[in-house]
């Protein structure tokens, strides 16, 4: 699923080869990802314009337009990737990491498009249909971005209530663009069980789980994605902590699997 790490992947990609060319015609049609807008109705905001910037709020993505156009918001969903293909054959594509799914010109599971002036296009490729694209989509509800986030911030953030850390971690109101995997690799190497509940900790925790956050999102932006960081080939049954050697231990927080070191990261009492 993209995090954070590939949400800054296909905003990258649209920055570099995406701003600065006319549109000319706009794919709209599917209307389970262009909900709620009807087919035609992006399409007519945004023929005659261009993207002229493209920014990130944890997860969300969004570019703005020309001429004081609507914001086109992309959302990456669970397997999104934004590929920008031009007639020459050419083609970058930045998001979700598929091994082996698909390869350069496989266009088949485009949701959207833009067609440029030029002869290019952007796409959102998305095998599984779960992304989103809108106009002006509603970003200001999100929380601090995780790869921005000051201490003062992430402090505020993790000081209310009695949920799971990495509940919290996961909410994206408090901080924005940590998943399922990203949270996992923080806790594990901030040597914090993810069931310890945030009103146990300390503030040497709060502050070893802020570095690690810090380090694990520039790495996974630096190397290509959370598949990347070093705890995840690990999240398999019979596998053992890289670090100490342990048995991994698995379970549900927060409604998703989660994996920790059985002995570093036992849950306090």
């Amino acid at each position: 699923m993209p995090e954070l790490p590939e949400v800054e992947s296909a905003r990258a990609v649209i920055e570099r080869a995406g701003l600065g060319r006319k549109i000319v015609e706009v794919d709209d049609s599917d209307t389970y990802v262009c909900r709620p807008h009807l087919p035609g109705q992006i399409r007519d905001a945004l023929v005659g314009r261009m993207l002229v910037a493209a920014h990130r709020r944890g997860k969300s993505m969004w570019c703005d337009t020309s001429e004081d156009g609507p914001e086109l918001g992309i959302h990456l969903g669970m397997s999104g990737k934004i590929v920008i293909g031009d007639p020459d054959g050419t083609e970058v594509d930045g998001g979700d990491y598929w091994e082996g799914r698909r390869l350069p010109g496989d266009y088949r599971w485009s949701r959207f498009a833009l067609t440029f002036a030029d002869g290019g296009r952007l796409m959102l490729v998305d095998p599984r249909r779960l992304g989103r694209v809108r106009l002006d989509p509603p970003v200001e509800a999100l929380g601090p971005d995780a790869a921005t986030i000051t201490p003062q911030q992430f402090r505020a953030a993790l000081a209310f209530g009695t949920a799971p850390v990495k509940a919290r971690l996961l909410d994206q109101d408090a901080v924005a663009g940590i998943g399922n995997l990203l949270a996992d690799q923080i806790l594990w190497a901030a040597r914090l069980n993810p069931g310890r509940r945030v009103d146990k900790l300390t503030d040497d925790d709060i502050a070893r789980l802020l570095r690690a956050t810090r380090t694990a999102v520039r790495a996974a932006i630096k190397d290509g994605g959370v598949h990347t960081l070093k705890l995840i080939p690990f999240r398999v049954a019979g596998a053992h902590c890289p670090r100490d050697g342990a048995p991994m231990a698995k379970s549900t927080v927060g409604g998703r699997t989660s994996w920790w070191c059985s002995v570093e990261q036992a849950l306090a009492s």
